[in-house]
C-alpha cells in the first residue's frame, strides 16, 4: 500500500492507495507546532479509525507548502513504515514540463495537482483549487504546466471581512437564494460564495483567450464542493486529485 500525504496551510489530506484503488481518505488540521512523535500518533489513530495494517504500507509521498512542519511528518511517516519515504521537491521526476519563469517555485501541491489532471482527464485541462488560497492553473495538451493564478481565499476573505467588520457576521458558505441580498447573511452569502464563482468564470475565460478552449476543468480542494456548482462553467469535481497525482510521482520515481 502506498501513502499519500498533502500538507497544505489549513488542512493536511491523507490518501492510502491499495494498488490502483484509494481506500482511505482524511483531513487533518495543519498544526505546525506538533513534533515528529506527536505526528505519528496521529497517523496511527487515523490507521486505527480506518481499520488499516501500517504494517502493510510499503512506501509513501508528501507533497508540501509548508516547510517548517515537512520533516517532522516525513520522521513521523519513517518511523511508522521505514524509509521508503519521497518529499516531492525540485528534481523529483514529474513527467510535467514547466513553463513558468523559475520552474522550482512550482508549489508541490501545483504539482502533483496538475499530474493528476495529466493522468485522469483529457487534456488541455484547467484546475480549479479552492482551498487557503484560491488557485488556477492550465496544462496543455503536451502536458505542459502553463502557469496559475492565485488570489486570497474564500475562508480567508470571509475571515477578513468578519474580523474588521463590527457588524457583520461569521456566515456558513451556502449559496444565496439570489445575488440581489436583502438581509446581511444572505448579502455576504451573495459576495462571498457568488462573487467567488463570478471571479473563477472570469478568469477561466480569461485562461481560455490566452491559453485556448479546454477539454476538461476540474474543481479540488476543501472549498470546491461549495464553490464550484455556482460556477456557470462545466466542471467535474474531484477532491482527491492532489493524491492521484502524488501516487503517480512516487510510480515515476520507484
Amino acid at each position: 500500500m502506498l501513502l499519500t500525504i498533502d500538507i497544505g496551510n489549513t488542512n493536511m489530506n491523507i490518501g492510502l492507495f491499495d494498488g490502483e484503488t484509494l481506500t482511505m481518505s482524511s483531513r487533518l488540521a495543519t498544526e505546525r507546532q506538533k513534533t515528529d512523535d506527536q505526528f505519528a500518533v496521529e497517523f496511527l489513530n487515523i490507521f486505527k479509525i480506518y481499520n488499516v495494517d501500517f504494517n502493510k504500507i510499503s512506501g509513501a509521498i508528501i507533497s508540501s507548502v509548508v516547510p517548517e512542519i515537512t520533516v517532522h511528518v516525513k520522521n513521523a511517516v519513517k518511523k511508522l513504515i521505514g524509509t521508503n519515504v519521497i518529499v516531492l521537491s525540485p528534481g523529483i521526476k514529474t513527467g510535467l514540463n514547466i513553463l513558468i519563469d523559475n520552474p522550482a517555485q512550482l508549489g508541490a501541491d501545483l504539482a502533483a495537482g496538475a499530474v493528476g489532471a495529466v493522468a485522469e482527464y483529457p487534456l488541455p485541462a484547467f484546475v480549479i483549487d479552492l482551498g487557503t488560497a484560491t488557485k488556477i492553473y492550465a496544462i496543455d495538451k503536451n502536458k505542459s504546466f502553463r502557469g496559475c493564478m492565485i488570489a486570497p481565499g474564500v475562508a480567508i476573505s470571509l475571515k477578513a471581512l468578519s474580523d474588521t467588520s463590527s457588524l457583520l457576521p461569521t456566515i456558513s458558505l451556502e449559496p444565496p437564494k439570489k445575488a440581489c441580498g436583502t438581509n446581511t447573511v444572505e448579502s455576504m452569502q451573495s459576495g462571498i460564495v457568488l462573487g467567488t464563482a463570478s471571479m473563477i468564470d472570469g478568469l477561466l475565460d480569461r485562461f481560455s483567450k490566452e491559453l485556448g478552449e479546454p477539454k476538461t476543468i476540474i474543481a479540488t480542494g476543501g472549498l470546491s464542493s461549495f464553490i464550484a456548482p455556482v460556477c456557470s462553467h462545466e466542471i467535474k469535481y474531484d477532491g482527491d486529485l492532489v493524491l492521484k497525482g502524488l501516487k503517480v510521482i512516487f510510480e515515476k520515481n520507484n
